[in-house]
């Protein structure tokens, strides 16, 4: 009798060991993202509509006074937020308000200080508490590198004062330093203690988005055509590689961006001297700049979609005998003949440049978060203004 109880027991054991081991490697990423306080009525119908592909909805909601206050943007109490909420919860989604911060003045004298960074904690929990979520996501950028050691020591406070309640922290992509130097500093500095913020957030986010020329090995070989990333695959690999020296795979998010940047390109002989930002756009209003200059938005060098052309205020005027390359981008044609004619009369002119992620852009960053086992993807922003085809890979 005992020898078929032993025998039970052992069986009952490998089906157990069988099926922990199936659960413990899951192949779907958790979906989660912001929805932003300036276009909060869009935010919560598009975030409602994809529900049941989300994990975690992130009010982009609370920004920080310079005495340490939490201030609510996006009105939280409001009937279309407290009914969204209920909603999300309802259906198991995670609600999870960022507080958010970009003096790194203000933020170093409220951390530093033991008064303010304690009541800054307490505004923090309550407001959790109060608002009945899953926890709070911590959003404080621009910080100095005098600042590290006192942000680490927050994050260890809130978590202790949060209890059960997620603590996310999203903190700035960290290009490695052979690729954002020409020669690289013998002591680095940092605002972000990557082990500490590992030790005490349950879930971080990479904002592996706004590139542009922070790699100078990619600049470097990515030439010929006009070259500003919202965000290279081949970037985000490096940034992802680094990160993993120091925080779980199991912790992190991969940073998605929906939306694009118009630029003012200047191009001199040989080259695109310089990029100067006019504003960043959603794709809806990207695409609505193609239409109106009759181009055609072609995939380019990052891997995502851009298009050039000449604005009606400008006096230039490009010959369409100017040789340019038999397999230039539709969308780039306009960049080719402003290099082609710099060339030729040693002139420098501007041509201006949309750029944007696209769902097939965002699909290369989905598919290297599943490559490199990571939680999930946090896409910035939930707007309805994103491509939605990305939600045939996010289901």
């Amino acid at each position: 009798m005992r020898f078929f109880q032993t025998l039970l027991f052992v069986a009952l054991c490998a089906i157990v060991t069988s099926s922990t081991f199936v659960y413990a490697a899951p192949t779907d990423l958790e979906v989660a993202g912001w929805v932003p306080y300036w276009n909060d009525t869009n935010g919560i119908k598009d975030a409602k509509k994809h529900l049941d592909n989300i994990d975690a909805v992130y009010p982009f909601a609370f920004t920080v006074t310079s005495k340490g206050e939490i201030r609510d943007q996006a009105g939280l109490d409001k009937k279309e937020w407290t009914s969204f909420v209920k909603a999300a919860q309802k259906k198991g989604v995670e609600v999870i308000p960022t507080v958010m911060a970009s003096s790194g003045l203000d933020t170093h004298t409220i951390l530093s200080d033991t008064k303010l960074r304690t009541r800054h904690i307490e505004q923090i929990v309550d407001m959790v508490e109060e608002g009945k979520f899953d926890g709070v996501g911590i959003d404080y950028e621009s910080k100095w590198p005098d600042t590290i050691n006192y942000f680490s020591l927050f994050l260890k406070e809130l978590k202790e004062a949060l209890g059960e309640k997620i603590l996310t922290c999203t903190i700035e992509a960290r290009t490695p330093p052979d690729s954002l130097y020409k020669e690289v500093p013998k002591v680095l500095t940092y605002a972000n203690d990557y082990k500490e913020i590992a030790k005490y957030c349950d879930r971080v986010e990479l904002m592996t988005y706004d590139q542009q020329r922070a790699d100078l090995k990619l600049n470097a070989s990515k030439t010929g055509q006009p070259y500003m990333p919202v965000a290279d695959v081949d970037w985000v690999r490096k940034v992802v590689e680094l990160a993993l020296k120091d925080i779980p795979k199991e912790k992190i998010l991969l940073g998605m961006a929906s939306y694009g940047h118009h630029y003012i390109v200047t191009v001199a002989p040989d080259w695109y001297k310089n990029y100067q930002r006019i504003g960043a756009l959603n794709v809806p209003s990207i695409l609505e700049v193609a239409k109106e200059y009759k181009v055609t938005p072609s995939r380019n060098q990052a891997g995502e979609m851009s298009f050039t052309y000449i604005p009606k205020s400008s006096a230039l005027k490009l010959p369409k005998s100017l040789t340019i390359p038999k397999d230039t981008p539709k969308g780039n044609i306009v960049a080719a003949r402003a290099l082609a004619y710099a060339n030729k009369t040693g002139e420098t002119v501007t041509f201006n440049m949309g750029w944007y992620s696209d769902a097939e852009a965002m699909k290369q960053k989905i598919d290297l978060a599943k490559e490199f086992g990571l939680r999930g993807v946090a896409l910035f922003k939930f707007d309805g203004e994103e491509d939605q085809k990305v939600w045939n890979y996010l289901k």
